[in-house]
């Protein structure tokens, strides 16, 4: 029988890429993992890496394998699911990424219950752009991540993650105030930088309505954008999670074709089942439903 913590090795080599990914990520040595993919080498009979380069990559038998390890680790997690549903109390540890606007708005809220309605469970929290958080997700650093899909831009949707749409934001365009509709055109914009999806949507919005955005800003950052509207710096298109207990500090104006950002959580489909992750995305379903956006 094949040792299971040398499967998770080589599964965690993967999906992180190099030997020292895997090392860091699991606080090992570059050397030892190196030893350990060896030994299991020597127990399966046949090559599980071959040098690219300074790299290397998954042989095809190495392939078959970290497919099988994924299907135990999947039946591992249900089962650490089922164990912990069946005790009185939460408790361990729950690992939750989101982006942004979320943790500046539903997450705080969310927290404050679950700390009060779960008090030994521990949980750790950490903002992400998207295509990191579910990265993570499958790397088995998170149990749960909370995502943003904005129109047009779909995220891609991975085989044994188990998805839940939570709300759908609206989206509007900010502006300074006093700034006319007809001065749009021609005033700077702020948005993300080039390649993410709400730039792409961004770009493709301001073409739909007969112009070229002047792009003269670029951050990742909400609250940075936010900024640069209310000091008659840009414009931007925001969502209205922005303005959740936030006083309304620039002019907004509905699109003329009502569009919103889909928000999301995922959860390996093992662990979607567990306690913790259930009593998150409860208290998350709370969070939306009881807070409203200023207008």
């Amino acid at each position: 029988m094949f040792d299971l913590h040398r499967l998770r090795l080589l599964r965690e080599l993967s999906q992180r890429g190099t030997l020292a990914a895997v090392a860091q990520a699991l606080n090992y040595s570059p050397s030892s993992v190196s030893q350990q993919l060896s030994l299991l080498e020597t127990e399966v009979g046949v090559p599980l890496l071959e040098p690219v380069g300074r790299r290397v990559r998954l042989t095809p038998q190495a392939e078959i394998l970290v497919r099988h390890t994924e299907e135990v680790l999947a039946r591992l997690e249900q089962a650490e699911s089922e164990v912990a549903a069946s005790l009185h109390e939460i408790t361990g540890t729950l690992r939750v990424a989101t982006f942004q606007t979320a943790a500046l708005a539903l997450i705080p809220a969310t927290l404050a219950r679950m700390r009060d309605e779960h008090p030994s469970l521990r949980i750790e929290f950490q903002v992400l752009d998207p295509a990191e958080a579910l990265s993570g997700l499958n790397a088995r650093d998170f149990d749960l991540v909370f995502l943003e899909e904005w129109p047009d831009q779909p995220e891609p949707r991975f085989a044994g993650l188990e998805y839940r749409e939570l709300y759908r934001d609206p989206i509007r365009l900010a502006v300074p105030r006093g700034l006319s509709m007809a001065e749009i055109g021609s005033h700077p914009w702020i948005m993300e930088p080039a390649g993410y999806p709400q730039r792409t949507y961004n770009v493709n919005w301001c073409r739909r309505n007969g112009y070229e955005p002047d792009v003269r800003f670029s951050s990742t950052d909400v609250l940075v954008k936010l900024r640069f509207v209310e000091r008659g710096l840009a414009v931007s298109l925001l969502p209205d999670l922005v303005w959740y207990e936030r006083e309304v500090t620039v002019d907004l104006h509905e699109l003329p074709v009502s569009q919103s950002r889909l928000l999301f959580t995922a959860a390996r489909a093992g662990r979607g089942q567990h306690p913790a992750v259930q009593a998150f995305r409860e208290a998350l379903a709370l969070s939306v439903a009881l807070l409203q956006p200023q207008r």
